[in-house]
């Protein structure tokens, strides 16, 4: 596993409050931030920017997902629908891109396999990167659950954004089977909790999980929104409520 280095590009707003801890030297550093967008918000942005400055990233790859295996009923926008809003959410963050990787498959009601995906990414990528996966801890206790779930750690690094007030060692505790956990007590700035994971074949990767993100949105708030009934904060970019209203998305 390669070291970290400090990224060439930093958010314009830091809305994740703990100073960053020093960058070490090392290759290019991608996070995989996959999900359904249906539709991308703030929520989504900010975890983002937490990780790309807790771990130093170079690249944040936001990647609709065209069916998930967990999800049969499958999101409410289309594909491209989503790849458009996800664009406009993310406009104007240098380090943020978005990614293909998990478009829908020729066959169409095939679903999309984490680990088919990052098994491509990283045969993509150049020898000396590093690749990590960005999750949020709904999707980190499910994980037990995907497909090869024990295979995912050992393709990419893990990244779970833990909400507050929540119990990290019971949430490292949900790996799958066969993977031995080790606490990094390493001194950061960043109140990171970071473990070192082991399997059987003797392969290693990097589990951090971040405190303390105010993410949760829940599809009622982000639907009173689209439809103008006023809330707290605003939950939506306005270039994506924009195309959700021009398009007629979520009537």
């Amino acid at each position: 596993m390669s070291r970290m280095m400090s990224s060439p590009c930093q958010p314009r707003l830091l809305d994740y409050h703990i100073p960053m801890s020093p960058a070490p030297a090392g290759g290019t550093h991608v996070a995989f931030f996959g999900g359904s967008f249906d539709p991308p918000h703030i929520g989504h942005v900010a975890v983002a920017r937490a990780a790309q400055r807790a771990l130093h990233l170079d690249r944040v790859l936001f990647a609709p997902v065209g069916l998930q295996p967990l999800k049969p009923t499958g999101p409410s926008a289309s594909f491209e629908d989503r790849v458009a809003m996800t664009r406009l959410a993310i406009a104007g963050h240098a380090c943020f891109e978005v990614s293909l990787a998990d478009a829908p498959k020729p066959a169409g009601a095939t679903p999309n396999f984490t680990v088919d995906t990052l098994t491509g990414l990283r045969d993509s990528l150049p020898q000396e990167s590093t690749l990590f996966l960005l999750l949020g801890a709904d999707s980190f206790r499910a994980l037990h659950q995907w497909h090869r779930a024990a295979e995912l750690p050992f393709l990419a690094n893990f990244i779970v954004a833990s909400r507050p007030n929540e119990n990290l060692d019971d949430l490292a505790a949900c790996l799958p089977p066969g993977i031995a956990l080790n606490p990094l007590h390493e001194q950061t700035q960043d109140q990171a909790n970071r473990y070192r994971l082991t399997n059987g074949a003797g392969e290693q990767s990097l589990l951090t999980i971040l405190p303390n993100l105010h993410y949760d949105i829940s599809a009622t708030q982000l639907r009173n929104q689209v439809h103008g009934k006023a809330g707290d904060k605003p939950l939506l970019d306005p270039a994506v409520l924009a195309y959700i209203h021009l398009h007629h998305l979520y009537e």
